[in-house]
């Protein structure tokens, strides 16, 4: 038979309200909720947990700012604002940018006598990059030289001795080239057996990150008559003025190398070469 007076209210739950009960949410940034006693909507832009607030940004770019908790409406629905939880901090890597194994919260050794000097900025830019962990934990200071040209002049300045060595990465250290011969001289000299020297082949350190890296094949062919760093940017469509293009050129370059993966392996294992000739132990 048909119930004439309906089911008995007294059965369900009468007092819930018509939305349902308000459950928690986070309050997570791009979500719009609506603040019910000000019938303020706006998205999501802030929240701080330590006033326990929530910052809400309306279509007009107008905000405003309410404490988290009840009160809020989440598509329809009553929701109690809460903060996110926060993210777990990223495992930490078990190998630095050159391959070696990482070894965390370890304190820098203090400065070794012995150095590596290298030509530019930009080579010290990289090899930091790439070796600084390993470079603190040896307790190896890199140097840049301002070019090679000065080489015997800076050595002089030093002094190498036995326990006092320097290692020199040299740019475009290619048989019958002005820098092999500069590095001949060295070897030839009274400090020569303290001085390791060693080169790539690369015309700039630049060339030494691989192309690819850089949505490139290989890096472009500049004439000889052409500085090759502004040949490569002009090029490469690159801006080319003055010496800030060029820096913001490198930093755009740097900022692809993560680790020795993005760099040519002629480099490579010229750098490692010096850090074990300066950090060899002598009685």
């Amino acid at each position: 038979m048909t119930d004439r007076y309906g089911s008995d209210v007294l059965s369900t739950d009468w007092r819930a309200p018509k939305r349902g009960r308000a459950v928690e949410a986070p309050a997570d940034l791009g979500a719009v909720v609506e603040e019910v006693t000000t019938d303020w909507v706006g998205e999501i832009v802030a929240v701080d947990r330590d006033l326990h607030t929530v910052t809400l940004e309306d279509r007009r770019n107008r905000r405003r700012t309410f404490p988290l908790g009840a009160g809020f409406l989440l598509e329809g629905r009553p929701v109690i604002l809460v903060a996110p939880v926060r993210q777990a901090a990223p495992a930490k890597p078990t190998r630095t940018a050159s391959g070696s194994i990482a070894v965390h919260d370890a304190k820098a050794r203090v400065a070794r006598a012995s150095r590596i000097f290298v030509e530019g900025r930009h080579d010290a830019e990289l090899v930091e990059k790439v070796w600084g962990d390993d470079l603190r934990i040896e307790g190896v200071v890199v140097e840049y030289l301002d070019g090679v040209d000065d080489l015997g002049e800076q050595l002089r300045d030093f002094r190498p001795g036995p326990n006092r060595r320097v290692g020199v990465l040299v740019d475009h250290l290619v048989k019958g080239s002005k820098e092999s011969r500069i590095a001949d001289a060295v070897r030839r000299s009274p400090v020569g057996k303290h001085v390791l020297i060693v080169g790539h082949p690369f015309i700039d350190i630049w060339a030494a990150v691989k192309p690819d890296r850089l949505g490139l094949q290989a890096w472009p062919d500049v004439p000889r008559h052409i500085e090759w760093k502004k040949g490569v940017c002009q090029q490469l469509g690159w801006p080319h003025r003055d010496q800030a293009d060029i820096a913001r050129a490198w930093k755009h370059i740097l900022g692809k190398v993560h680790s020795f993966n993005d760099c040519e392996p002629a480099l490579l294992g010229r750098v490692e070469e010096l850090i074990d000739f300066v950090t060899e132990e002598h009685p």
